[in-house]
């Protein structure tokens, strides 16, 4: 099979790989989350540190958002997993590392990555490529969203046991569903069984973030709009709480950008941390 072309790179999964290995680089430790896999799925031109959605001083606060909320959803998942849960989906999981780098986890967890078919075949091309390979754990579900095709039915008929909790996380994606498609989503999880949780990223609007943030913010607005992937859905804490309420979920609670801070940047002499008011998780359990 002939390599296929590599995603652009202002594509979201492939920035989010980079702000992770630039984490790393550019970073004083303790590092919030280590990963450098993501850099080798998705080699970048020499020059993609001079990129100016690469500037270390400028997306701090977003690489950092992105470092933490990582580390949020894999403490949880070691949580859960030690409760006894045996099953991890990641929607949307573009360039997600998590089966490569988690050996102390992931063998005792079923793993099943959800993503557009064409973006997932190419990751698929490069972990063989690399070495990686697929355990029999790992599970890779093509689902084609923009087609309107049912992840849920998708996800059972690739070996997900649906009486059986799980753990589902998604992250970075919310944003360009619209409220419809948002409300199915929550509906889909708030169905499977007891003891299943949710983890879901959001964008608060713009209005709630500090003023020195905005226009950073906008401009990320902006860049997806231009790029033909503009974000559509933003909620407010209150909001998001309620839909998960509604959809029938039994215990909701969000996750602020202070939260974060105070979990995993305390006390940084590089002053590293989340933006306030700009993306919150969603953690919900049915």
């Amino acid at each position: 099979m002939p390599d296929q072309p590599l995603p652009t790179y202002d594509s979201t999964a492939v920035r989010v790989a980079l702000w992770r290995a630039q984490h790393l680089e550019v970073d004083s430790p303790p590092h919030v989350f280590e990963d450098d896999v993501g850099l080798k799925l998705a080699p970048p031109h020499a020059e993609w540190r001079q990129r100016p959605d690469m500037h270390p001083q400028w997306i701090a606060p977003f690489r950092a958002a992105i470092v933490g909320r990582a580390r949020l959803i894999e403490d949880m998942l070691r949580d859960e997993i030690d409760r006894g849960v045996v099953q991890y989906v990641i929607l949307g999981a573009g360039l997600d590392t998590f089966a490569q780098r988690r050996s102390d986890l992931a063998g005792r967890v079923a793993v099943f990555e959800v993503d557009q078919p064409g973006p997932q075949a190419w990751k698929r091309q490069r972990l063989e490529k690399l070495g990686f390979g697929q355990p029999t754990w790992l599970h890779f579900v093509p689902v084609n969203f923009e087609a309107g095709d049912d992840w849920l039915a998708h996800l059972k008929a690739a070996g997900f046991n649906a009486a059986r909790p799980a753990v589902i996380a998604s992250t970075g994606v919310s944003m360009y569903l619209t409220l419809a498609a948002i409300k199915t989503t929550l509906r889909q999880v708030a169905s499977l069984p007891h003891g299943s949780t949710f983890a879901m990223s959001f964008l608060l609007p713009l209005a709630m973030a500090d003023a020195d943030m905005r226009p950073m913010l906008q401009r990320a607005v902006d860049g997806a709009q231009a790029s033909g992937t503009p974000f559509v859905s933003f909620f407010a804490p209150d909001e998001i709480l309620s839909l998960a309420k509604d959809a029938g979920f039994r215990d909701v609670r969000y996750v602020s950008a202070d939260d974060l801070a105070a979990r995993y940047f305390a006390n940084r002499p590089d002053g590293l941390r989340p933006p306030r008011n700009a993306e919150g998780m969603l953690i919900a359990t049915t």
